[in-house]
């Protein structure tokens, strides 16, 4: 195939936050949700996976259901059930729920659906 760039559902991110984003945290690239595939210094590119299933921060009073569509809560860096009102920053629909959240969890499985997010202005 001659437009192949690559096999990999990966994007490119610039990491400005200031900080080490550590592999495996969540990061909002734009209007799409990925996990850093290694660590990314500040100034540095890395890798972010953009698909797949993940365990991720969860704010402890969410709940939600199995295929839930979720908020990505910028300023907690933890998913959101829907019932939840995004702020500035927040991202809807980077993920779905993969298992059902329980209030007082902290950690959660998601599905991560590129392509299907809104990011709160």
């Amino acid at each position: 195939m001659d437009n192949c760039v690559d096999n990999g559902p990966t994007v490119n991110y610039t990491n400005s936050s200031g900080s080490t984003i550590a592999a495996g945290s969540i990061v909002a690239a734009g209007h799409c949700l990925g996990v850093a595939i290694a660590d990314i210094a500040n100034g540095d590119t890395g890798a972010l996976r953009v698909t797949g299933k993940v365990t991720a921060p969860k704010v402890s009073a969410a709940v939600f259901e199995v295929g839930e569509k979720l908020v990505w809560d910028s300023s907690a860096g933890a998913f959101d059930d829907s019932a939840a009102t995004p702020a500035s920053g927040d991202i809807t629909g980077g993920a779905v729920a993969a298992v059902a959240g329980a209030n007082t969890e902290t950690t959660c499985t998601v599905i991560l659906t590129p392509g299907n997010a809104t990011k709160t202005a």
